[in-house]
């Protein structure tokens, strides 16, 4: 039911830029980053049971907490990411979206360069 609600909520949003397009340009970014910031409050509930998944999986397995927060650093930053560039791309403004995305993809790489090595050396563990 969620996933009506949210759509539902979208489109409403889309239906009221288009009509703010035409006589109001300058309010159809702030209706974009309103429904925008509405929708991602509700998905906070699924990152809340998300959030409990990945320390359920932290106790079933001998995963570190390091890697869990990395993990939790990886989502928060796509989410960001995208919702800006988002806004920048619906402003008009696409080369910065593509600079924000291009920025979060880096962040993520470096990111992920411990849980690599850490997931490398286990291998190598492995092998010798």
């Amino acid at each position: 039911m969620d996933i009506a609600k949210v759509s539902l909520i979208g489109m409403g949003g889309v239906i009221l830029c288009f009509l703010l397009k035409g006589t109001r340009p300058e309010y159809a970014s702030f209706v974009t980053m309103g429904i925008g910031l509405l929708i991602l409050g509700l998905a906070v509930g699924k990152l809340k049971y998300l959030f409990e998944s990945l320390e359920s999986l932290k106790e079933i397995l001998p995963v570190s907490s390091e890697n869990i927060s990395v993990l939790a650093k990886m989502i928060g930053i796509t989410y960001i990411g995208q919702f800006s560039a988002g806004i920048c791309r619906d402003a008009g403004y696409q080369a910065t979206g593509a600079q924000i995305e291009l920025f979060c993809k880096l962040s993520i790489l470096v990111l992920s360069i411990p849980v690599m090595m850490a997931l490398l050396e286990t291998i190598r563990e492995f092998l010798v």
